[in-house]
């Protein structure tokens, strides 16, 4: 009986902690000064992407909302891809000469 409990007890701290730590993208957004500078961490779906010369940026969806990711040298993720974003929350960011508004800029991110 006390090996299922510590058993059960596992498992659901691991389905926690799996979750903690995601932000809703549809909370940045609505909020964005309570984000500003701030490392965050969002996770979705690529729904648009694009770089050149080392610099790029995606569009992550989470399905609460949309935002722009800033990648600077670690590649930029397929349209379609399963991503998890690490990186701090910035208003302002503009890429190859195009102006965004709150935008992520990357840390990392890990293709699922």
């Amino acid at each position: 009986m006390k090996q299922r409990t510590i058993l059960i007890l596992v498992i659901v701290g691991g389905a926690l902690l799996s979750a903690c730590g995601t932000v809703r993208i549809a909370r940045i957004n609505s909020d964005p000064s309570r984000y500003q500078n701030r490392d965050v961490r969002v996770a979705g779906q690529v729904t648009n992407s694009f770089g050149a010369l080392g610099t790029g940026g995606y569009q992550v969806d989470d399905g609460s909302g949309k935002i722009f990711v800033v990648s600077t040298g670690t590649g930029v993720p397929a349209k379609g891809s399963r991503v998890t974003v690490s990186g701090t929350v910035v208003n302002g960011a503009t890429v190859l000469g195009t102006a965004y508004g709150t935008t992520i800029r990357e840390h990392n991110h890990k293709v699922h």
